[in-house]
């Protein structure tokens, strides 16, 4: 009893109907559209980021290691980035320069002591100690 008063209800009734009535005749319309739209909260459009987590992105130059460059956002505030060489891909010549490179020097941090020349004497200025 209780669902035949639910189904018989006009407003069911013609809401119902009125999806059957747009699905049937809007259909052909949009051909490219294959589900109904539906009008509620949930629709969003792509607009400027107004979240300031997203907003806070500088300009960047980045060098790929090819040469070519393309300008990007980033969330440091630098002016150009260098991405890093595949190693794998350089000749043998290259590698061994690239990796002289990297080595550190041997010898050529020297280990130097400091000394200094001190003639400060403590008894010169015990007068001057509370006892």
């Amino acid at each position: 009893m209780a669902l035949q008063k639910v189904w018989t209800s006009k407003s069911v009734l013609n809401r119902c109907l009125q999806e059957v009535v747009a699905q049937r005749h809007f259909l052909p319309l949009s051909s490219l559209h294959t589900t109904t739209t539906q009008h509620n909260s949930n629709k969003t459009s792509i607009v400027r980021s107004s979240r300031q987590k997203y907003e806070r992105l500088y300009p960047l130059l980045l060098v790929q290691p090819d040469g070519s460059t393309i300008n990007i956002r980033y969330k440091e505030p630098k002016r150009i980035l260098m991405m890093p060489v595949d190693i794998s891909t350089l000749s043998e010549e290259e590698k061994k320069m690239r990796m002289r490179k990297r080595d550190p020097r041997k010898g050529a941090v020297k280990q130097r002591t400091v000394e200094f020349e001190d003639d400060f004497k403590a008894d010169d200025y015990s007068k001057f100690w509370k006892k």
